[in-house]
């Protein structure tokens, strides 16, 4: 393995203990999976320059784009979790309440 890909692994993985550990609020959930796609967005890129082929690189701005609706949706349901519930702790939503 190369430090490259060791590198984007452990950011990825790093993202994703940061997701499973760290739920007190809403906001960090958010940064966790932002930090997430932007380590595969990364990676995806790096994947596609070294193969030198025209056919793999409208694939990272695919996920890119994903990447920014993952995010205005998440930013969305953050104020909207702030207005009902006055918190972004994770702890204070009830989802049999919706």
């Amino acid at each position: 393995m190369t430090p490259t890909h060791f590198a984007f692994s452990s950011t990825f993985l790093l993202g994703l203990a940061g997701l499973a550990f760290h739920r007190t609020h809403l906001l960090s959930a958010l940064l966790c999976l932002e930090g997430m796609m932007l380590s595969l967005f990364i990676a995806l890129s790096l994947w596609t320059l070294q193969l030198n082929s025209v056919s793999f690189s409208a694939s990272p701005m695919l996920l890119l784009a994903f990447s920014a609706c993952e995010a205005s949706a998440g930013l969305a349901l953050l104020v909207a979790t702030a207005r009902t519930h006055g918190t972004d702790r994770l702890q204070s939503l009830n989802l049999l309440q919706c």
